[in-house]
């Protein structure tokens, strides 16, 4: 404590301001605020400034100094991370995964660390029945916008009324091709993996995911996406086991790889495809035309997570549509919110790969929640990885 604060003596005016600033940045609380400066002081300052307390959904509360975020490769703009600790003193650490079968099981091996995690929409209902996820205090995120929200995307982060997780964005998985490479035209599913035998043979990657890898093969066999079904599983496993041997790698960071071109094709999401082909015009993204999935990814608190606080926190800060904008810009993928898609540049909003048109959608499937846990596509996966 300074000298300021000692035997009683009166706040100075830098003092005072000193304090103000460190409950904006929510590295001290409101009570901490009060106490210090003398409740009459802060209550003029208050009537003089409305909301200069209220504003920041963190003010409230103590935040510690870090936290921890689950999420996707390639995901977010940097700067938004260091932007939050530059307002609020907590650093976030950023732990990346390559499937929701890992984030799952980490979850409930417990004590992840995790006080915000990033859950694929058919995941949550899951793990609301293992009760791994809280009820989100809404009152906590100020700045979400229920009626902003596009609903065709959007509806899985409730259940029973109550709101578990708020949405990111969506998008769609395809795959990218690198047409400076492969010269053959793909259209479908069942091209890709014919291709991954032939003119691509040594230069083709799939997910590291069983639900996509999996959905994916499936589709290209003429059956659905999310089939659990053990004859067609059967089929499935019979055709990855044959393009295995052809395969770049198993993976689902591969933008690294594409980028150097020792892969040049690659199942993708609707982000990276974004992204190559923004850096590396040549790298085409395509939906196949036979099916594949459409998808939303969510915002939600673990019940084990070691700081609710800066979660909700950092929840909030990327609830606002002018940190959300910077997000979309950078990470490529769609907006469910009509607010930042009102900010976004022309460029992005009508770019196909990023806002595809209703033709190319609607072959697509979301994920179904029986795929998470199902056993028959848990052991297929874990057989075509060692084979």
């Amino acid at each position: 404590m300074s000298k300021d604060y000692k035997d009683n003596l009166p706040i100075s005016a830098s003092g005072f301001m000193d304090e103000f600033m460190r409950l904006k940045r929510g590295s001290v609380s409101r009570r901490h605020f009060l106490g210090i400066t003398g409740l009459g002081l802060a209550t003029a300052v208050m009537t003089r400034f409305p909301g200069a307390l209220s504003s920041p959904a963190f003010a409230a509360e103590d935040l510690g100094t870090q936290m921890s975020i689950a999420t996707w490769p390639n995901y977010h703009d940097p700067a938004t991370f260091e932007n939050f600790t530059a307002a609020t003193g907590v650093a976030v650490e950023v732990n990346v995964f390559g499937s929701n079968e890992e984030m799952l099981a980490k979850l409930q091996a417990g004590a992840s660390g995790w006080s915000l995690f990033v859950p694929t929409n058919y995941t949550i209902s899951t793990y609301q029945k293992l009760d791994l996820i809280e009820e989100l205090d809404l009152a906590k995120v100020p700045n979400f916008s229920q009626t902003t929200q596009n609903p065709r995307f959007t509806s899985e982060g409730k259940i029973d009324g109550k709101t578990y997780a708020v949405p990111k964005n969506w998008g769609t998985t395809g795959f990218s091709v690198n047409t400076s490479k492969i010269k053959s035209k793909l259209t479908t599913w069942k091209d890709f993996f014919e291709i991954a035998q032939t003119e691509a043979d040594g230069r083709a990657m799939v997910h590291d995911y069983q639900l996509t890898t999996i959905g994916s093969a499936l589709v290209s066999l003429g059956y659905g996406f999310n089939s659990i079904k053990a004859e067609e599983l059967a089929k499935a496993e019979e055709l990855l086991i044959k393009v295995k041997p052809h395969l770049f790698a198993i993976n689902s960071d591969y933008q690294p790889s594409m980028r150097s071109t020792d892969a040049w094709m690659t199942m993708c999401w609707t982000n990276d495809g974004a992204q190559l082909n923004r850096d590396m015009p040549e790298i085409a993204y395509i939906l196949g035309t036979d099916g594949g999935e459409i998808w939303t990814d969510y915002y939600a608190i673990p019940k084990s997570a070691p700081n609710k606080a800066a979660g909700y926190a950092l929840l909030n800060y990327l609830m606002d549509p002018a940190n959300a904008v910077k997000e979309h810009i950078a990470n490529g993928a769609p907006a469910t919110d009509s607010r930042i898609i009102a900010l976004l540049p022309k460029e992005i909003t009508s770019n196909k790969i990023v806002y595809p048109d209703e033709a190319s959608l609607t072959p697509l499937e979301f994920g179904a929640a029986v795929t998470l846990t199902d056993p028959g596509r848990a052991e297929l996966m874990a057989r075509f990885k060692s084979a």
